[in-house]
């Protein structure tokens, strides 16, 4: 029998007939009152995503996060290539073809801005390129870019995009995360958080950085912000390696072997300490694929076996230094694919403290012979990059998504041999799995100023590609400081028109 001495005072309490009373006639009063509301259908709701649907969460093995998973729905794309530019690519010098420039040329009409970006305007300025139909489709693309301009068959176009800033960090942040700010996850999170990989020997997301080094918003344009540590993506190139790849000379290939059987022993171990600790499994299973990757990376970045015709092709020699380098980027780009990685994003364009067209696409003066430059390192190594993936068959089931961050004006700076920021209308394009082919979707103004027809948000823009890849982008969505958080923030619909 319990001693009452040994009890606390509520102890007690409950031993008391009143109180054992009181508290379950309590009790049962609140057992009848959920069930009236259920009833009712009062009690509150399951979990809902902004659009009022059930979010839909990836279950994720914490022994194995990067294991594929299937998508929401079945789509053609099972892989996604984005091409990256950083800078501001000028669509009135390149895909958006308007002929108006060409009869304003010299003037400045009413409704022209005194002020933009980076101060005041000038006047209309024709493109500094020439334009000509291209393909069957007859689409206008300047001379600046020959050899995607052969292409234009192949593409999508999205001429009406607009985004919410004409700031480069931000834009480079809105367009890769979906958010101006940073410590959001960018695309490539969420697509890998979402489906994991097929090839478990490589990392699910890589991200190829520019020779000349990261883009303004840095890693934040292909890191994990919120969402696992896993989901990150991993950043090399065809000319540097993941750090730490290589055994130290001073270890041999046995004792190599050795550590690694002890460190999964004691891993094994220490997991059965902690059953359960989602953090601790995540945290082997990226040590165990780094340990993988000392013999997956080297292999995939071995570009030796590579044909004559296909370094030629690529244009690794015969240009400028950074062609070259850019050139292996992009064929270290299609070996990756090929291997089954999920996600690549490929980089054309640097430096964190910007450049003027030095090292990107920001061409605030001399635009002519800056976008120049950076034509000659993009143009001919992407154009034979996606020739390549058509021919090994891997467009039928990649996507690729050209991109940049915002356009630029219609009319030069005041120094009158630049064009300022353009968040008003942009262009990019798709190209792929899922994608219409030689097709043009909304219009700018006949300026290229502003957007005139369908109007295209980057919300809609990521919606879209999501879409593409089999994922809700209104369900897709991880719990986050009180909020489900989502790739497209509370915005964005699918673009329909442009889905083959």
């Amino acid at each position: 029998m319990i001693n009452p001495e040994h009890l606390s005072a509520q102890g007690r309490r409950l031993l008391d007939r009143r109180g054992f009373l009181g508290t379950a006639g309590l009790s049962t009063a609140g057992l009848a009152l959920t069930s009236l509301l259920d009833a009712d259908g009062l009690l509150a709701s399951d979990t809902q995503t902004i659009s009022g649907k059930p979010p839909l969460r990836p279950k994720i093995d914490p022994n194995n996060p990067y294991a594929a998973r299937n998508p929401h729905f079945e789509m053609p794309a099972k892989q996604v290539l984005v091409i990256y530019c950083p800078g501001a690519v000028s669509h009135v010098d390149t895909f958006d073809y308007k002929p108006e420039l060409w009869k304003l040329h010299g003037q400045k009409p009413p409704g022209i801005p005194a002020v933009t970006f980076e101060g005041p305007t000038g006047n209309i300025a024709k493109p500094f390129w020439e334009f000509k139909p291209r393909g069957e489709t007859g689409k206008m693309v300047s001379e600046l870019l020959p050899h995607l301009a052969r292409q234009v068959d192949d593409f999508c176009f999205l001429h009406a995009l607009t985004t919410d800033t004409s700031a480069h960090p931000q834009g480079e942040n809105f367009m890769n995360t979906g958010f101006t700010m940073e410590g959001f996850p960018s695309f490539g999170a969420w697509v890998t958080y979402a489906l994991g990989t097929e090839n478990q020997e490589l990392p699910a997301f890589v991200a190829i950085n520019d020779p000349r080094g990261l883009a303004r918003s840095g890693k934040n344009n292909f890191g994990n912000g919120f969402l696992p540590a896993a989901f990150q993506g991993t950043d090399f190139t065809a000319k540097n390696p993941p750090n730490n790849l290589r055994r130290p000379a001073e270890f041999s290939g046995e004792a190599d072997r050795g550590t690694v059987q002890l460190l999964k022993r004691l891993n094994a171990k220490h997991l059965e300490m902690y059953p359960g600790d989602a953090n601790l499994a995540g945290r082997i299973a990226s040590y165990e694929l780094a340990g993988r990757m000392q013999t997956s990376v080297p292999e995939v970045m071995d570009l030796s076996g590579e044909t004559e015709s296909t370094l030629k092709a690529y244009g690794v020699e015969g240009g400028s230094e950074l062609r070259g380098h850019y050139a292996r980027n992009c064929i270290l780009a299609r070996r990756l694919l090929e291997q089954g990685v999920r996600v690549v994003q490929l980089f054309n364009g640097s430096d964190p403290a910007g450049g003027n067209g030095i090292t990107n696409w920001d061409s605030h003066s001399n635009i002519a012979e800056t976008h120049a430059m950076q034509a000659e390192i993009m143009d001919q190594p992407t154009a034979a990059l996606l020739a390549d993936l058509k021919q090994r068959g891997l467009l039928e089931h990649t996507l690729v998504v050209w991109a940049t961050e915002f356009g630029r004006m219609p009319f030069l700076q005041a120094n009158g041999t630049g064009r300022d920021h353009n968040p008003s209308a942009f262009t990019c394009f798709l190209a792929g799995a899922g994608v219409k082919s030689g097709f043009s979707y909304g219009e700018s103004d006949e300026f290229g100023f502003k957007t005139a027809v369908n109007e295209t948000t980057v919300y809609d823009f990521n919606a879209t590609i999501l879409h593409l890849m089999g994922l809700h982008h209104e369900r897709l969505t991880y719990y986050h400081n009180g909020l489900e958080r989502r790739l497209t923030n509370v915005h964005g619909h699918v673009i329909e028109d442009v889905l083959a």
